[in-house]
Formats: structure tokens, sequence, C-alpha cells
């Protein structure tokens, strides 16, 4: 079949599996009560919790496109392979067009919740200092690869934004972790590097998609084991 630039799984199906692997650990302690009561604690109940973790992972095939920048063109790799992740490259739209996009599962659906965690919540300054944590020292780890975007070691957000809302998240650690570390991974990460996007030569440059899906995932899920912890 032929590959979509909007339509694509952003890391190699060794990965993937992995990541699959690791939503069946979470959908098995969702059954026996342990995650149940991490996401109540973010506010959520059973069915919001497997629906979120299916439409991250689902959702991050799925790319909408904003724009399109133009850059000088590259003959690029299938396979990009960075911080030991193989991430898989879709089709160029046109030579050396490079398309902006938005991720689903790994921008829009966090995204989303985040923005419900923090009205819902009244997170407030804590979690807006805690996000500026993660941004800052996210973008500092943050590397442009040729040919695929801007990539971030996968457990680092999570473990930056564990760190920063144990400082400072007071009784709502969990929530904070959560929105801080997603937020915080797309900004540092994605929004503050697309400047650099054109000389990449990346056929797509998805805000949340391949480079850090993983982290925001990994985030999501670790904020979510802080809260059983």
């Amino acid at each position: 079949m032929r590959r979509s630039p909007t339509m694509h799984w952003p890391v190699a199906i060794p990965f993937m599996v992995a990541i699959v692997v690791m939503l069946v650990l979470v959908v098995s302690l969702l059954e026996v009560g342990a995650v149940t009561y991490a996401y109540e604690r973010l506010g959520l109940d059973r069915n919001w919790a497997y629906g979120l973790l299916m439409a991250s992972i689902l959702g991050s095939g799925v790319n909408v496109p904003v724009t399109r920048r133009h850059g000088d063109p590259r003959v690029l790799p299938a396979v990009v392979r960075h911080y030991g992740v193989s991430y898989v490259l879709p089709p160029a739209a046109s030579p050396g067009a490079t398309v902006i996009a938005v991720n689903v599962g790994g921008a829009i659906v966090p995204a989303a919740l985040s923005a419900y965690l923090f009205v819902h919540d009244g997170l407030g300054l804590r979690c807006l200092v805690a996000l500026a944590i993660v941004t800052v020292l996210v973008n500092r780890l943050a590397r442009p690869v040729p040919g695929l975007g801007i990539a971030v070691p996968a457990l680092a957000p999570a473990a930056v934004a564990v760190l920063a809302a144990g400082l400072v998240g007071g009784r709502a650690v969990a929530a904070v972790a959560y929105v801080a570390g997603t937020l915080g991974c797309l900004l540092g990460a994605d929004v503050l590097h697309l400047g650099k996007v054109r000389a990449l030569g990346a056929p797509v440059a998805s805000i949340g998609g391949a480079g850090t899906f993983d982290g925001v995932f990994l985030t999501g899920i670790a904020a979510v084991i802080l809260a059983a912890v």
C-alpha cells in the first residue's frame, strides 16, 4: 500500500508493538483497579480512560495538515534512527516541500485533556510554573534530525514532568504532571523549533508526531502511574 503523508504510523513496527504491549499492560492495570484509581484522580472514569488510550494510539497515525513550507529537495531514507528509536518517514507531498501538520494522537488528544484538567482542577500558577520548567528543559534536549524534524529522548519529558510536578504540584501532582509534561513536550520540542524545519528536509513536520509522540504518550502514562503511587 502506498504511504500517505497525512496517514502513517510515526515509528517503525517494533516500536509500535512495544507501545501496544504497554497499552495492554495499562489496560490490565485498569482491570485490577490501580490505574482506574489513578485516572479518577485525574477526574476521569474508566470509560474515558479506555477511550483516551485508544484515541492516542490510533490517532498517532493521523496528521492534520496546517500549512506547507518549501525548502531544498533531498533524497531521504524510508526510516531514520535517532535516540535508539526507528522513525518511519512518510512520502513527500511534493519535492522540497514540508507539510506542517498536527498529530491527532500526539497533540490534539493530550492538548484537549490538558485544557480540561487545567480548567476543571483549577491548576493555576503551580501548573504554569511546572509547564515552564518542562518546556525549557525539553527544548534544551530536543535535537533537529535531517529528514525527521525534531526529536526528543522518549523518557525525558515524562521524567522532567514528574520531577517538576513533585516540586510544585501540591495535591494535584498527577494532573500537573500530565499537563506540564504533554504541553511542555509539544511546546519545547515542536512549536519552538518550527523555524528550523525548512532546513531539515522533512516531508512532514508534525506537532506531536514522529519524534515527539512517544515522549507525549509516555508522559501521560507516567502521570497516571504517579497518581496511583
